[in-house]
């Protein structure tokens, strides 16, 4: 069977708050929870993964919690595909800045400013971009990058947060 290809789209806010792209962060990975996908947010900063940990429990207006797990080095997992891993379990939405269980991904959400090193995993990767200047550029950069691998990234501006 011939492996399927991610899509790849870009959410880009026109501000530079963090706190508006990690609200998005939470609406897309709930989004992506409801209809059933599994989702992992792959980060580089764990200070800033910590604060969307805490976002999730409470993100929306009417106090909206969204299951998760963040993984560290230091929590055991095997393979997601094979459903043994408490967390897959009991979380469907993963967060996480070590290295990740094997097996498909639903929705990839990346903040970190490279390409995750296994997109090839997932069926869909999210990238979120705000209106701060490096991470515009970090952005631009891996926007080449998924179209040298031969992938056709979308974009969608957004207005507000």
């Amino acid at each position: 069977m011939e492996e399927q290809s991610p899509q790849v789209s870009f959410y880009v806010l026109g501000e530079a708050s963090a706190g508006a792209r990690l609200q998005l962060v939470c609406r897309l990975a709930d989004k992506a929870y409801r209809a059933g996908q599994s989702v992992l947010i792959w980060h580089s900063d764990p200070r800033e993964l910590a604060a969307l940990d805490e976002l999730l429990w409470t993100f929306g207006d009417d106090r909206t919690f969204l299951p998760h797990e963040v993984l560290s080095d230091a929590t055991p997992h095997a393979p997601v595909a094979e459903g043994t891993t408490a967390e897959a379990e009991r979380a469907p939405v993963l967060l996480s800045t070590a290295p990740v269980p094997a097996g498909a991904i639903g929705v990839l959400i990346n903040l970190s400013p490279s390409v995750p090193p296994f997109i090839e995993r997932a069926a869909r990767v999210l990238e979120i971009i705000d209106g701060d200047a490096t991470r515009r550029q970090d952005g631009r950069a891996r926007f080449k990058a998924y179209r040298e691998r031969g992938l056709s990234p979308v974009s969608h501006q957004l207005r507000g947060g």
